[in-house]
């Protein structure tokens, strides 16, 4: 199993360096890969900060790379909640993730926005 990093990710999907998106190419297809929830949070944030990539753009890319039977992340309804909410609501991904979390676990957080996102998640 390889854990990937930001820019693996990133490189694949932005494909601005072809050496590099090559590279990253061939581990994402052909290798079983984990990418955990950080490491989708950050990619998220590049996208969207740097290259600025609409928010539904990100989250159906990913969502298409998450699909890779290689790959696997730490679980993957909560992920696809995530980024279902993401596509919708005015949340970072890192407030999505744990509004998504929520229908499992009890959330603590004083942020206004999350709690109502919270209040109205269907599973």
């Amino acid at each position: 199993m390889i854990r990937i990093d930001t820019n693996y990710i990133v490189r694949y999907l932005i494909n601005d360096n072809i050496e590099m998106a090559d590279i990253a190419e061939e581990i994402l297809t052909t290798k079983n890969v984990f990418i955990s929830n950080e490491i989708l949070a950050e990619v998220v944030y590049v996208l969207l900060g740097v290259y600025q990539i609409p928010k539904v753009d990100i989250a159906n890319q990913l969502l298409e790379l998450l699909d890779f039977e290689n790959i696997l992340v730490s679980d993957k309804n909560i992920i696809n909640k995530a980024f279902e909410i993401f596509k919708t609501k005015n949340l970072d991904f890192v407030d999505c993730l744990l509004c998504a979390y929520s229908k499992r676990d009890k959330i603590a957080t004083f942020d206004k926005k999350l709690n109502q996102c919270i209040k109205n998640v269907k599973v």
